[in-house]
């Protein structure tokens, strides 16, 4: 199967400091939907793996964060895509739980699920924790730089993170998918 993994918040919608805690907030980045229906249409299965402690921290609530879930659904089936499951973090950084990003829970749930490995598995994200979980599951780690996304290269330049001395980056996730179908196509 072929598999790719995207962080949501600043990867294929606009992020925000206060969080995105309705429908109403939510919106994609331009040329984020398209590009997951250029996946699916190559034979990619795409999941999405998140962060959202803005549940824990009482933000919003679980018929909140469905109906932003069923919002991302509906815009992407207007360009023919689709995502096989959205995994969750709900819990606050001070949790210390596993599924929360730069832990690899998530990631790991989503192995158990396909049943295969993540071994070189494309998982995009705009954040340093997003790569370092994603070099936790052997993944190939893509930065995007929409989102936290020049935030986290600043972060890498400061702070040098075995395995993420340059990471594979792109403006958005539109050059991402480019990318990722253009290596395909050249093998």
């Amino acid at each position: 199967m072929k598999l790719v993994i995207l962080d949501r918040d600043g990867v294929i919608n606009e992020d925000s400091t206060d969080y995105i805690k309705s429908p109403e907030e939510w919106r994609p980045i331009p040329g984020s939907l398209e590009a997951i229906a250029r996946l699916n249409h190559a034979g990619y299965k795409v999941y999405v793996a998140s962060n959202q402690s803005g549940l824990g921290r009482g933000l919003f609530d679980i018929e909140a964060l469905n109906a932003i879930h069923l919002k991302l659904h509906l815009e992407l089936q207007k360009h023919g895509g689709r995502i096989e499951a959205i995994l969750f973090c709900p819990h606050r950084p001070e949790e210390a739980c596993s599924c929360r990003k730069p832990r690899p829970g998530l990631y790991q749930q989503i192995a158990q699920r396909t049943h295969q490995s993540l071994l070189d598995v494309p998982i995009i994200g705009d954040s340093l924790r997003d790569l370092e979980a994603a070099l936790a599951v052997q993944a190939r780690p893509i930065l995007v730089l929409t989102g936290n996304g020049r935030r986290a290269l600043l972060e890498l330049a400061q702070h040098s993170t075995p395995g993420l001395a340059q990471p594979e980056t792109y403006e958005d996730l539109a050059q991402a998918v480019d990318a990722i179908l253009a290596k395909v196509e050249a093998s």
